[in-house]
């Protein structure tokens, strides 16, 4: 029995100053902790990259493109190295913000706070926005952008973010913005608790002081994203975080299991995340306790990285570049069409 066990010594890694990341990660995959798995969260998302007719989920939660991840992210959508996204609400007006030409900056997390409060400085950990400009996308939310939307329609966030991101790729001073391009690749993004952000507080605005009638429909979220996994022929995900990304991209398992009365669960899986699994919440929970609920198969590949994602994301993501430098999927297209979907593979070079 010691024999099987002591098959595999671990491999220490030298240093070379002209290896490449990718190659970095296969020998990453020899030594021991979060190294390797880091190492094996890459290649999860590798093998998803190479299923035929997958459809991959990404969440995105905590303050993501403020610490800097907006280009990687719009990156990997523009690869179509994730086809669907899920983020709060934050991320997604940061985007917006960065997209119309303002910047976070690097500052300090040893500070005064209400020094900062009087100089109109926000923070968010080491980094800090100017509360002025943010002030100033509030109002162009509330004035310009509820303008191209319909009154007393029953919005989904996807349908909402699909315009905002179509008026960002007309005016955006920042191409590399997730929202344009999410809009140009065709890769729908949702924000489930969109309300409980800048974004949603601001058409919340446009309906109290500018007699708007914009109406946002979370049940229709629901519909819209469990449609997705269950007229899909594979399902991927990758967790950022946890929180309503992850849990909402998790239950349209449940969900389309229950419509199709066939196991629907998806089929691959990583998560980065810095929580631990036994407070009981779902940004720390296990890829295993989800296949207790039918959210993760139960011979899915998955992997769990206890990693600042600012850490994990832009190592993995350099690895999928090198490896993939030349990408060819069945990409998803997705027809929708009075509340219904169609999925199409469509064969892409990348």
């Amino acid at each position: 029995m010691a024999k099987k066990l002591l098959r595999w010594p671990t491999i220490p890694i030298g240093v070379a100053p002209d290896k490449k990341i990718s190659d970095l990660s296969e020998q990453m995959l020899e030594i021991g902790f979060q190294g390797r798995k880091l190492a094996e969260a890459a290649e999860v998302w590798c093998s998803m990259l190479r299923r035929r007719n997958a459809v991959i989920w990404m969440g995105l939660a905590g303050a993501m493109v403020p610490a800097g991840m907006r280009r990687t992210i719009a990156y990997l959508i523009r690869r179509r190295m994730i086809d669907a996204l899920v983020s709060t609400g934050a991320n997604l007006y940061h985007d917006c913000f960065e997209a119309l030409g303002n910047k976070h900056y690097v500052g300090s997390h040893m500070v005064d706070d209400v020094r900062l409060r009087k100089q109109r400085v926000d923070r968010i950990y080491d980094v800090y926005a100017d509360e002025d400009r943010f002030y100033k996308l509030d109002v162009w939310i509330e004035k310009s952008f509820t303008s191209m939307l319909r009154d007393n329609y029953s919005y989904s966030s996807r349908e909402v973010l699909q315009i905002l991101g179509r008026a960002l790729s007309k005016e955006a001073a920042e191409r590399d913005s997730i929202l344009v391009s999410a809009y140009e690749a065709g890769v729908p993004v949702f924000a489930p608790a969109i309300c409980d952000s800048s974004l949603g507080f601001s058409i919340m605005f446009a309906n109290r002081r500018r007699d708007k009638r914009v109406v946002l429909n979370q049940l229709k979220d629901v519909d819209e994203s469990s449609r997705i996994t269950e007229k899909s022929k594979w399902t991927g995900v990758i967790y950022l975080g946890g929180g309503v990304p992850k849990n909402f991209i998790q239950q349209t398992a449940v969900i389309a299991s229950y419509q199709t009365r066939h196991e629907r669960s998806h089929s691959a899986a990583l998560q980065i995340t810095t929580d631990s699994p036994q407070w009981g919440g779902l940004s720390g929970c296990t890829l295993e306790e989800g296949q207790s609920w039918g959210k993760i198969r139960a011979k899915a590949k998955k992997v769990s990285c206890y990693c600042d994602a600012t850490i994990a994301l832009p190592f993995i993501s350099h690895v999928l570049s090198e490896r993939f430098r030349r990408l060819r999927r069945d990409v998803p297209i997705f027809n929708w069409h009075d509340g219904s979907l169609d999925i199409e593979y469509r064969r892409m070079r990348l």
